[in-house]
């Protein structure tokens, strides 16, 4: 068959693609699979009971029921949760925002597809402009979402080496000069694949970078503040009238009903809105459905401090020793384990890729994600090819092996 370039582009293999139809066959078609590569979440019993109780009283409900199941959202989303989200924004950090400043997207992934292609690609004029990510590597479902090729431009990051074999990517601001072709900045906070959490002063100066330039800055929350909170650093959420905070249900523990949250200027939701009806028509209702009720009470804040961040604290301190154990006498280094759902693996002079690697260890039952997929934006760099994502939200055990397994294989491809 014929394809169109839009065809080629979204229809070929990618990064994403590769990682989904691993999640999807791990989890679904295959589950005798080590599965240690996407980001699905942990299941957290207590958490999982709670969304129980608000389903079974949604469904008792016949008008409720019909609310969920029969009648179309708005293109903007659920209204009454729109305004529990945007109060809950205003008690938690004193923000001036109305259901005018919410959006609802089916996941955060069409989200990011809509925001960037608003702000980057082909300008009216016959320009080109791009994303601009300023700390790479990134996260890797960024990296085929533009309808224009040369669609994104990233800064290389400093690293710095610590102790206990773990090491840190910092922005380089001496570095980070944004060109005038740059159409918005964007992070990811905390960063996904690496964990690393960028500082509040390094989100102040990222935004008075993007404002002298006329640029929005796009903050991706998916694992962090305010919710679900997978933080293990002290830090403060950041939104300004410049600011674009892209938030998401999937983390607490509901990734199968693709609920994003976009925070933004009204215009900006506006244009969003349009776009979203053309795309997507309307809105998810479970998402907003289920979780109306945990902004409007504030239990979301308990739900995440009493669940959520103490189980992934725990269970990233946990896959860091036994990962130094499995590891020992090899050249290794971790990324400091600051928040989200990985570990960021770093075997300085592999000698292999990481995407022999990678498929090296689907052979022996382990998935995980090689890493140059995340490095968005860059150019050869062999630093790219020595690392691996590696998520660590599963059964406890099912990890251990999983670790297990990876230190095997990484100590044959040093011997060999």
């Amino acid at each position: 068959m014929q394809l169109s370039a839009f065809g080629e582009k979204f229809a070929g293999q990618s990064g994403i693609v590769e990682l989904m139809t691993d999640l999807g066959e791990a989890l679904n078609e295959n589950p005798g699979m080590i599965f240690m590569g996407g980001g699905n979440p942990g299941r957290l019993p207590e958490v999982e009971a709670i969304f129980q109780q608000r389903l079974e009283q949604i469904m008792s409900d016949p008008a409720r029921r019909h609310s969920l199941f029969g009648i179309y959202q708005s293109p903007q989303g659920d209204r009454e949760f729109r305004q529990q989200v945007a109060a809950f924004l205003n008690r938690q950090f004193g923000w001036d925002l109305g259901e005018q400043n919410i959006a609802v997207s089916n996941g955060s992934q069409s989200a990011f597809f809509v925001l960037y292609n608003l702000f980057a690609g082909t300008m009216p004029d016959g320009s080109h402009r791009r994303i601009h990510l300023p700390l790479a590597p990134e996260y890797i479902g960024y990296g085929d979402i533009g309808l224009s090729e040369d669609f994104f431009s990233a800064t290389r990051p400093s690293i710095e080496l610590l102790d206990d074999h773990l090491f840190k990517y910092h922005v380089d601001f001496s570095r980070l000069k944004p060109e005038d072709d740059v159409g918005a900045l964007c992070v990811s906070r905390p960063t996904n694949p690496t964990g690393n959490v960028l500082t509040d002063a390094e989100i102040a100066h990222l935004d008075e970078i993007a404002a002298a330039q006329g640029i929005p800055l796009i903050i991706d929350g998916a694992y962090g503040l305010p919710f679900p909170n997978i933080l293990f650093e002290a830090a403060q959420p950041h939104w300004n009238d410049n600011t674009i905070l892209a938030l998401s249900l999937s983390k607490l523990g509901l990734p199968g009903v693709r609920t994003g949250i976009i925070v933004a200027r009204e215009e900006i939701i506006q244009a969003y809105t349009n776009a979203n009806t053309i795309v997507s028509l309307a809105c998810g209702t479970l998402g907003p459905a289920l979780a109306k009720a945990l902004f409007e009470t504030g239990e979301i804040l308990s739900l995440t401090r009493d669940h959520v961040t103490p189980f992934y604290r725990q269970r990233s301190a946990q896959t860091v020793q036994w990962f130094r154990k499995a590891l020992a006498g090899l050249p290794y280094r971790i990324h400091k384990p600051e928040g989200a759902i990985f570990l960021w693996l770093w075997f300085e002079g592999l000698p292999i890729s990481s995407q022999e690697l990678y498929q090296r260890l689907k052979q022996r039952g382990v998935l995980v994600v090689p890493g140059h997929n995340f490095f968005v934006g860059i150019d050869e760099w062999a630093h790219k090819h020595e690392c691996l994502r590696v998520s660590y939200a599963q059964d406890a055990d099912v990890v251990q092996r999983g670790v297990e397994l990876i230190a095997r294989e990484v100590r044959l491809a040093y011997e060999s």
